[in-house]
């Protein structure tokens, strides 16, 4: 019997099961509460056994029969269908499990457990977030060196070139992560080496004219705003750290006191703990933010929550606030200005500069937690620089005004 669509249509539901039969162990089984459902009889190694098909209209006969013949197709190679129907699921609720999303966050937990910082841990989960929620949310195993392409030249196109490289890094990374784990077979990204614009290397935009750069100084006492921002910007050119130190300093690792601030090593570039000597002046705006936010964690807390510390470009932001371009200067800038600027002094050990920036000295990474290490003389530079900018900031002022608190 060969079976018709109008007849399925029109098969009216009895008190029992009953069945409408196709053609090579294809049939509809109608129930009693209406529903119509394909199932195919075969037998293998000597048993009779049921495959389901799925429901009728949602599977039509054509469909249906095309289900039976990739069935049969399967017996003849020995394989049972309902086997292979279970391991389809299996895999495709594995491959489920396992997108591009799931492996980076197992990339990011594996660069966790090697000690890298917070702010490198932050900017790979910043870099989730940049492709689009399909390409996330794909079975790793499935994504093409297009579809990694196309989502990377979506950056490219905007002009952020060193983004899209960092993030190819970042992509072929998280596939040779989920290769070692036996979630995919290869690397699409390793593909794509040279397929984008590479940047020009490019410096920090820094200030190191004494003029302009007490120019910037009374700009930097002028800014309104946050005072979470406020504080910062201001202690910055005192301190001269990286940005991203400055923005993540705990008031557990201050000694107002000893006017010492302790940077761990997780949160060093160079991976070693690091002292930096605070003057009288960095003391001052220390305490006078200690005023604002010394019940929280943070010295410098973001406006949205005190649980996390003011954001990456924060810094760099205000400077355009009060005037100055990425070109001019930035927040990364303040360390060009003040090695520059104590390097022309000629009045310190270029040794005790490098320290102060926590760089290396004669090619190694000492132990710059080590206190004899030029810190007699880091201590009595860290206060004469801070008079020496007072002195530069003021000099553009009538009659001296002092800093702002």
């Amino acid at each position: 019997m060969t079976l018709y669509d109008t007849t399925v249509k029109n098969a009216k539901p009895k008190e029992k099961p009953y069945k409408l039969s196709d053609s090579q162990g294809l049939y509809i089984l109608v129930n009693p509460n209406g529903s119509k459902l394909w199932r195919l009889k075969y037998r293998i190694h000597g048993k009779e056994k049921k495959l389901a098909l799925g429901a009728y209209p949602i599977i039509s006969i054509s469909a249906a029969r095309k289900a039976r013949d990739r069935a049969q197709e399967q017996l003849r190679n020995d394989v049972d269908p309902n086997g292979a129907k279970r391991q389809a699921k299996i895999d495709a609720q594995i491959a489920a499990s396992n997108t591009f999303e799931k492996a980076a966050e197992e990339f990011i937990e594996f660069k966790i457990k090697e000690g890298k910082a917070p702010a490198t841990i932050e900017k790979l989960r910043w870099f989730v977030t940049l492709f689009d929620n399909n390409f996330r949310n794909s079975p790793i195993s499935k994504i093409t060196m297009q579809e990694v392409f196309e989502q990377l030249k979506r950056h490219q196109d905007r002009g952020r070139h060193e983004t899209t490289n960092l993030l190819r890094t970042f992509v072929s990374n998280v596939f040779r992560r989920a290769a070692l784990t036996g979630k995919c077979t290869s690397d699409p990204a390793e593909m794509l080496k040279g397929a984008f614009i590479t940047p020009k290397v490019t410096h920090f935009a820094a200030i190191v004219d004494k003029k302009e750069f007490g120019a910037l100084l009374r700009a930097i006492d002028d800014f309104v705003g946050d005072t979470s921002v406020m504080y910062a910007l201001r202690i910055t050119p005192h301190i001269f750290q990286r940005p991203g130190e400055i923005r993540q300093m705990e008031w557990s690792e201050v000694d107002l006191s000893e006017a010492i601030w302790t940077l761990p090593a997780e949160k060093m570039k160079m991976r070693q703990p690091h002292l930096v000597t605070l003057s009288k002046q960095s003391i001052e705006i220390l305490e006078a933010a200690k005023k604002i936010s010394g019940r929280g964690k943070y010295v410098f807390p973001s406006i949205r929550t005190s649980q996390r510390p003011i954001s990456d470009n924060t810094i760099n932001a205000a400077l355009r606030r009060i005037g100055y371009s990425k070109d001019q200067m930035t927040a990364h800038g303040f360390r060009t200005s003040a090695s520059s600027l104590l390097n022309e002094s000629g009045k310190w050990n270029p040794d005790a500069i490098e320290r102060a920036l926590a760089h290396e000295v004669d090619g190694k990474i000492r132990k710059i937690y080590n206190r004899s290490a030029y810190w007699e003389e880091r201590v009595a530079m860290a206060q004469w620089w801070s008079d020496y900018i007072d002195q530069l900031r003021n000099e553009g002022q009538a009659h001296g005004t002092p800093t702002k608190i």
